[in-house]
């Protein structure tokens, strides 16, 4: 063989890699027609089936938002139910596209376990929670107490450093799933039940005398907790990544579910514009239709407004915004350009 012929099949070799590089989930979630989404298997608010196993909370409506955006209908994804020590694997294995299950964004997870997170959905910190009757007013008075809490999170190592940084003895029950710590808590197994704050309000409206425990005041952790993907795949990293922040954006500039049709047709904003696909060709680099955020909040609206009904005021959890407010009303939460 001469040694342009070499150099040809080497060449066809490369674009044959390149090709099948280029043909990433956006490509085989368009396939199949629809987006598989792993979720939590109950924490109401974020994600939790009803009796029909219907999911609904703020992490379905992000899987919602993508499904929104690539197919124009926020109805075309399936649930994956997860616990914690399961996510990752189905996340890394393929068996789930996008990985919305009240995951707390870490280093080691975004550099060490082929993970990346596209963005925080709802900021959190780590609390505890016990009954009335054990007398505690604070976390700091729970020396020798037991406590509950789920196996493979980040919640058992801050667990572990808040104790030891203030000098107390506990003993961990660590179980296999949340609702077998919540239930071992309800049976009186320990004496308190530590997750992310916003899943110690869901849990307790769940118990059957919610009014017999309190939620401590002390938030030990930073909890960051937004949608996953794969590493390696940019353009559908890319999808998940701006269809959150469409829903951030969108209420930033007042863009409702209700007002949305009439922003687009004569906002004068030229950001509004472009955020609903009125003006530019954003939606190409991505590979999405033009209109893909004017889908995501006609479809579910706004970030205030699927805070709202999920955890927010128009829930039963009825959770403040606190720093999940806008950056312009003093939280955390803040889009980028759309230009």
């Amino acid at each position: 063989m001469n040694k342009l012929s070499q150099i040809t099949i080497g060449a066809l070799l490369a674009l044959g890699t390149v090709s099948a590089a280029q043909a990433g989930t956006l490509d085989d979630v368009k396939k199949k027609g629809f987006v598989q989404c792993g979720v939590s298997a109950g924490l109401a608010g974020f994600s939790a089936p009803d009796d029909k196993g219907n999911y609904s909370g703020i992490d379905v409506d992000i899987c919602k938002a993508v499904a929104a955006a690539v197919f124009g209908d926020a109805t075309k994804v399936k649930f994956t139910p997860l616990t914690a020590k399961e996510r990752f694997t189905a996340l890394q294995s393929g068996e789930v596209d996008l990985l919305s299950r009240n995951t707390t964004w870490t280093l080691n997870r975004d550099t060490a376990q082929g993970l990346s997170f596209t963005g925080v959905t709802y900021y959190d910190g780590q609390g505890f929670m016990v009954r009335k009757s054990l007398g505690v007013k604070s976390a700091k008075e729970l020396d020798g107490a037991s406590v509950c809490t789920e196996t493979g999170t980040t919640t058992e190592l801050n667990l572990s450093d808040y104790f030891k940084s203030n000098g107390l003895k506990y003993t961990v029950v660590a179980l296999g799933s949340n609702s077998e710590a919540v239930a071992a808590y309800d049976s009186g197994r320990c004496d308190a039940y530590t997750t992310d704050a916003s899943g110690l309000y869901a849990t307790r409206i769940a118990l059957a005398k919610p009014d017999d425990h309190i939620v401590l005041p002390e938030i030990i952790s930073k909890e960051p907790l937004g949608p996953v993907v794969r590493q390696g795949d940019s353009q559908w990293f890319g999808v998940v990544k701006w269809s959150l922040f469409a829903l951030v954006a969108a209420e930033e500039y007042g863009v409702t579910a209700a007002n949305v049709d009439e922003s687009k047709a004569s906002s004068a904003n030229p950001e509004v514009k472009r955020l609903l696909g009125a003006e530019g060709e954003f939606g190409t680099p991505m590979g999405l239709p033009n209109d893909w955020a004017y889908q995501i909040v006609k479809q579910l609206g706004n970030y205030g407004e699927v805070f709202d009904r999920n955890v927010g005021a128009g829930s039963p959890l009825k959770i403040d915004r606190g720093i999940n407010a806008l950056w312009s009303k003093g939280g955390l939460q803040y889009a980028p350009p759309f230009r």
